[in-house]
């Protein structure tokens, strides 16, 4: 079966999510503010549900229609095959948005959607009322500027919750987030990787995911396994693929520390529970301390910057130890997301190679980029 499915992403992570789904195969249709269209099948998104490591939910488009009034609405819902999608005994819910439309009543809106959903399976199902005891299936119904998608999404709870992250400390990263500061750094297999505010250590442990081509949803459950119209087959056949993908062999040389001795005791707790713990070495240190004798390694970071925590204080610590770190080890770049708008100023004291405006939850972030010196040759 064809079918156009959307890739729902954080605000600026448009193009790493692209390049994910174009590495698993997938045609991209179009690339919009917070979301990639891409064709597929059935596989498909049992792939990208188990692969996109950027992304936070995947959704089947099942109609993009114009409407003013709710018999449109109505009409147009109606017309969309559901009984291909949702069984009898279906929980279907029917979430909606509307902005700057005509159809500017979210409760009506939803109203009409769900009564034309419901009579549409009556066409199908001869009764009367639904007991929604089955599998789950969440119906998105979005009115922008008159014209109205409809999605189904396929993953459950976002793609970021990964099920490793047992145990949390104050303000984590979010995975989805530390794996695209990875996957836009520098860093590969061959490289070192430090990471000097680890906290519950999910930069460290996305990166070890990712160098051992570790599937970051192996290991938990999407809506859509529960389906009739996906075949379970295929959830087996791709979970076996993504088990024989992992690089168990593979050496890293990952680091992450903090000055906290119980964010590293849950980081190892969270190691353990991803299947890295052996990849990573964690230790209680405070960043002024970080040292090295090796080059050409990658800093990947998320340091406290006193919107969601740490103090004046000890940010300009934290600073200043990136300082004098840089200006001792030429050769290393940083890739730090950080709120505060004069740190290219304050710490590098130049300005970045490159910048990207990002969200770490609702707060907006400044990914920083600052490339070292180039490798003289590819042995080094």
């Amino acid at each position: 079966m064809r079918l156009e499915l959307i890739a729902a992403t954080t605000f600026g992570l448009e193009a790493v999510t692209k390049r994910e789904i174009q590495d698993l195969g997938y045609e991209i249709l179009a690339t919009e503010d917070g979301k990639v269209i891409f064709e597929g099948d059935e596989r498909a998104v049992v792939k990208a549900n188990l692969w996109l490591r950027t992304a936070d939910r995947i959704q089947i488009r099942l109609a993009e229609f114009m409407a003013t009034e709710s018999e449109e609405l109505f009409q147009m819902i109606k017309g969309i095959p559901w009984e291909e999608w949702i069984p009898l005994d279906g929980k279907f819910i029917v979430d909606c948005a509307t902005h700057k439309s005509k159809l500017n009543s979210v409760p009506k809106t939803q109203a009409v959607s769900e009564k034309a959903v419901v009579e549409r399976l009556k066409e199908t199902y001869p009764v009367e009322r639904f007991e929604k005891t089955g599998a789950l299936f969440k119906i998105k119904v979005t009115v922008l500027k008159d014209r109205v998608t409809v999605t189904l999404d396929t993953t459950g709870a976002s793609l970021h919750k990964r099920g490793y992250r047992k145990l949390n400390n104050d303000a984590p990263i979010k995975e989805t987030l530390a794996s695209a500061m990875i996957l836009l750094s520098f860093w590969k297999n061959d490289r070192i990787l430090v990471d000097p505010c680890c906290g519950s250590g999910t930069i460290p442990i996305e990166a070890a995911m990712i160098g051992k081509n570790i599937a970051p949803g192996i290991n938990r459950e999407f809506s859509a396994e529960a389906w009739p119209a996906i075949e379970e087959n295929l959830w087996v056949e791709e979970r076996k693929a993504a088990r024989e993908a992992v690089r168990k062999n593979e050496v890293l040389r990952i680091y992450g520390s903090d000055i906290d001795s119980e964010s590293i005791k849950i980081a190892k707790v969270n190691a353990k529970e991803a299947g890295v713990e052996n990849d990573i070495r964690f230790a209680v240190c405070d960043i002024a301390k970080v040292t090295t004798s090796k080059e050409y390694g990658v800093m990947v970071t998320n340091p406290p910057y006193g919107v969601r925590i740490g103090d004046e204080r000890g940010i300009k610590g934290v600073y200043s130890a990136y300082e004098k770190f840089f200006t001792d080890n030429p050769t290393w770049s940083l890739f730090v997301i950080t709120s505060d708008k004069d740190f290219e100023k304050k710490v590098m004291k130049r300005e970045a190679d490159r910048r990207r405006k990002l969200y770490n939850g609702r707060l907006e972030v400044c990914y920083y980029q600052f490339h070292g010196e180039k490798r003289r040759n590819r042995d080094e």
